[in-house]
């Protein structure tokens, strides 16, 4: 069994933890986190990243150390290369840092990659040589698992179908209007369901959702369109309809055999699954279509932590430069 440590970088959160498994299993064995705001410049927040990690590594001998993070970044040379939600990180050489610290093999991926690997090992896409994981939070990206490998891409691009526009006009995602991602991230939900709260308000109509005001959020749009409300379930069949269109791109692209979602899809699967259906099924091919099942993340809240575990051990496998 093989000792890693996690560690994973987020716009809202940061995250170590420590771990132990090989491919078939496992399991976190202590974590700690503090909220990224605190440390936003990458020299200070490297300093805490490394002072709780050697909290939690104690006497325990540490075999790897997989990060995971918000791209762009080049997972060969192991820089973070200035993530729209990390200000300031500008090129920064974080597996060179954490290598001269404790001498100890040190990998990179994106988060879409990172959580790929983690649910294609230990998750819903466990046993299956085609596999895609959606990253369905505060960005839209997939981790392509083809043939039974993970693919980058040539620069750590692969998979990033929230750039594609949908639509000539609608939320914005990605730097682009109408992109995937703006139909379906928290932020891009929210901006759709403002622009169709104003339409509301402005023919003379009232809902609920208008006193929240700035503190508007995707979960709140959620929670009344689980109790019925028309509004909102209007605002839900788009968000569906327009991943589903998204999904059957995918799968007539890389006709993989399982889709896992993550995040927003997940805690909203019930409500979401029966439009995104309908619409695969309308638009892939038929014989794509029925060899491939869409779920939800099996590994839920553990995703960020068990995705930088993962990328450790995956990285020792693969540490001949093809990882």
């Amino acid at each position: 069994m093989t000792k890693a440590l996690g560690i994973n970088i987020g716009g809202t959160t940061c995250s170590v933890s420590l771990g132990e498994g090989d491919e078939n299993k496992l399991g976190i064995i202590d974590k700690v986190d503090f909220k990224t705001s605190e440390y936003p410049m990458p020299d200070d927040a490297l300093f805490m990243l490394a002072t709780q990690a050697e909290k939690l590594k104690g006497n325990h001998d540490v075999d790897a150390v997989g990060i995971s993070c918000g791209g762009p970044l080049c997972s060969r040379t192991g820089r973070i290369l200035s993530p729209p939600n990390l200000p300031g990180w500008d090129n920064v050489a974080i597996c060179d840092f954490f290598r001269e610290r404790w001498s100890l093999p040190v990998f990179l991926q994106n988060d879409a990659n990172a959580g790929a690997v983690a649910e294609w090992l230990y998750g819903a896409g466990n046993g299956v040589e085609n596999f895609i994981f959606i990253t369905f939070g505060t960005g839209l990206g997939a981790g392509l698992i083809l043939n039974g490998r993970l693919i980058p891409g040539s620069c750590d691009m692969a998979g990033e179908l929230g750039h594609w526009r949908m639509s000539s006009f609608g939320p914005v995602g990605y730097g682009k209007s109408g992109s995937l991602e703006g139909f379906c991230s928290g932020g891009g939900i929210v901006q759709l369901t403002r622009q169709r709260l104003l339409e509301h308000e402005q023919l003379g109509l009232s809902h609920p959702l208008l006193s929240l005001g700035d503190d508007l959020t995707a979960r709140d749009m959620f929670e009344h369109a689980e109790n019925g409300d028309a509004f909102c379930l209007e605002i839900v069949s788009v968000v569906g309809e327009m991943f589903g269109r998204g999904l059957a791109m995918l799968i007539d692209l890389l006709n993989p055999e399982i889709i896992v979602a993550g995040s927003i899809f997940t805690k909203c699967y019930d409500m979401l699954i029966p439009i995104v259906k309908s619409a695969v099924d309308r638009e892939a091919l038929e014989r794509s279509r029925q060899i491939c099942r869409i779920l939800p993340s099996l590994l839920g809240d553990k995703i960020g932590d068990m995705a930088a575990l993962a990328t450790a051990l995956y990285g020792r496998k693969y540490s001949n430069n093809d990882y």
